[in-house]
């Protein structure tokens, strides 16, 4: 159905809820690529106001994509938690947004109703905030998830050791967990990606890493991010795996693309589980994500990048996972085109991802060929640690060599932490603490003894 709204002497109309939310977004080079972005701002802003009034029930009665064609689409409808919805269901976007930045969206009551949200109703109001509106909403909800760190705590900042190298060498994979340790990051996860999508490298870099995990009680998690099928392959063989990874994305085409469906997914989960390597109730689940991704494999229905974007997010939920993050300047300026968009893509990705119930963090991160710096990344970074993200990443230098592209470093964990008083895993606080990295008013001072202990044992 079409929707209107005059502003001021022009008469706007948007085909249907798909067009009414891509004109309503912020630009951004993606929908710009895709012919969905709206032709200025005047007809931006007249998009917003006629979203402003779309009720939410509207999201559950006119599919973006249709339910018939697109697995996804399904998952999103049949799951939804109509008794969780019940408090929004008189909503329009517009009161929604109203009610989240209300004192009445306590972090209880985000709980409550995450259930019951669609990621088209995420997006849509999402699409009439402002940053610091995205950083406020994100702030009161908390996400927490378990293995043998406790991640998502209020006060706290994990972040994910990102060892890769070019050639999977394990002296120079290991010299950057050792870097990681001895900077206090870790405590997301241990999780390389492989050069080389092969069972055999796969396995032996688990085995080495679960060989430090072992030798040294580390409370950590590992993960190795190759394909799911290669992960399953290394399980069958009984290898040491603790989290399954997989890239996903919001459509069934999409994900077709990247060579998984939801009935993989739900075969390695299975998988994982009856390894029973982790507590009972932990989550094994790592999922990466990234506006552009649906676009980029002609897969997006003609729905906006970020609304294609919050449907990932949908995936994800089904399976509990420990860990989600959006990379979000990683595809490239062709979907992000500079640090502004970038920034932007980063809140609303984050916000999203909290308000729909998951464990959300981000990967603070540009390509060189983006008309973005690492002083753009400092203030996403930054911004985020405000919105109270859940785990950042920790690249050597801020500069993964393999993947080619730029990141958030150990350092720029450091910064976050003291700048806002934030701290580790509370598991992972205490064994910093027990082998001297970590002094007794937790600041990160690494003893020449400890350095020398974890030196021993590096891969």
């Amino acid at each position: 159905m079409p929707y209107a709204c005059n502003l001021g002497a022009t008469h706007y109309v948007f085909d249907d809820l798909r067009a009414l939310l891509a004109r309503a977004s912020p630009g951004r080079a993606g929908d710009r690529l895709a012919g969905l972005a709206a032709a200025n701002d005047q007809e931006r802003v007249a998009a917003r106001i006629a979203l402003a009034d779309v009720p939410l029930t509207r999201f559950l009665e006119e599919a973006l994509i249709p339910y018939e064609a697109d697995e996804v689409t399904r998952l999103i409808l049949d799951g939804h938690d109509g008794e969780a919805f019940a408090p929004l269901k008189a909503m329009t976007v517009g009161d929604f947004r109203d009610f989240l930045l209300s004192d009445e969206a306590t972090t209880q009551a985000l709980a409550g109703i995450a259930p019951g949200l669609t990621p088209e109703m995420a997006a849509a109001v999402s699409k009439l905030m402002r940053n610091q509106d995205l950083i406020a909403a994100a702030k009161k909800i908390s996400v927490v998830t378990r293995f043998r760190t406790t991640i998502g705590l209020p006060g706290r900042l994990s972040v994910r050791i990102q060892p890769n190298h070019p050639s999977d060498d394990l002296a120079g994979i290991g010299a950057s967990i050792l870097d990681g340790l001895m900077y206090g990051c870790g405590d997301a996860c241990i999780g390389i990606n492989p050069a080389t999508d092969s069972r055999a490298k796969a396995l032996l870099l688990w085995e080495r890493i679960e060989e430090l995990r072992l030798r040294f009680e580390i409370p950590v998690q590992s993960c190795v991010l190759c394909h799911v099928t290669t992960t399953l392959q290394v399980i069958e063989r009984g290898g040491p795996v603790d989290l399954v990874f997989q890239s996903i994305a919001g459509s069934q085409a999409a994900n077709r693309s990247f060579g998984v469906d939801l009935a993989m997914l739900e075969e390695a989960h299975c998988a994982v589980r009856a390894l029973n390597r982790a507590p009972a109730g932990a989550n094994l689940m790592y999922f990466e994500t990234g506006q552009g991704a649906a676009l980029s494999a002609g897969a997006h229905h003609g729905v906006d990048q970020q609304t294609m974007e919050a449907r990932a997010y949908a995936v994800a939920r089904r399976y509990a996972p420990l860990l989600v993050n959006t990379v979000v300047g990683f595809i490239g300026p062709e979907y992000l085109y500079d640090g502004k968009e970038i920034i932007r893509a980063g809140l609303e990705d984050h916000f999203c991802g909290k308000l729909l119930g998951l464990p959300m963090g981000v990967d603070v991160c540009y390509t060189n060929h983006a008309e973005a710096d690492q002083d753009d990344m400092d203030a996403l970074l930054t911004l985020l640690g405000v919105a109270g993200c859940t785990y950042i990443m920790g690249v050597p230098g801020a500069d993964d060599i393999m993947l080619g592209y730029q990141s958030t470093s150990y350092h720029d964990a450091l910064y976050l932490r003291s700048a806002l008083g934030l701290l580790p895993a509370p598991e992972f606080e205490a064994w910093l603490k027990t082998v001297g990295v970590m002094d007794a008013k937790a600041r990160v001072r690494p003893s020449p003894a400890s350095a020398a202990r974890l030196l021993a044992g590096a891969l």
